[in-house]
């Protein structure tokens, strides 16, 4: 399989993941041991990059304990070469200040040996 084909299932099965609220399947399934995070800001439990699985399993443990999803929309993947971008769009409530807001960020996916070594995440908050 070429590596945009290759790049192609490793997103439509993270899309399908994520579609399906599944994301810790995502993570363990699709992620290399030393996954590469990076996020668009640093905030106080979380540095703006991060390394392997764990931390990308803490991650998400850390969306799911402080906000509630109320929708979200998932668009994508949108290959190039060895990578694919996908766009979110969430309903959320911040579980601990009670604010709902709408987010909206692009994540691009770096694919190596059918698994993903790179998450970079463009916001604004």
């Amino acid at each position: 399989m070429d590596m945009q084909n290759q790049t192609l299932e490793v997103g439509k099965k993270l899309v399908d993941y994520c579609k399906r609220n599944e994301v810790v399947k995502a993570i363990q399934s699709l992620y290399a041991d030393d996954i590469e995070s990076h996020e668009a800001m640093e905030t106080p439990n979380m540095p703006a990059v991060s390394r392997g699985m764990e931390n990308a399993l803490k991650k998400n443990k850390q969306w799911a304990e402080t906000m509630e999803v109320h929708s979200s929309q998932i668009d994508g993947p949108f290959p190039q070469g060895d990578r694919f971008a996908v766009h979110f769009k969430y309903d959320a409530t911040d579980k601990n200040t009670k604010k709902r807001m709408a987010m909206e960020e692009v994540g691009l996916y770096t694919v190596k040996n059918g698994k993903i070594v790179k998450e970079e995440f463009f916001y604004t908050m």
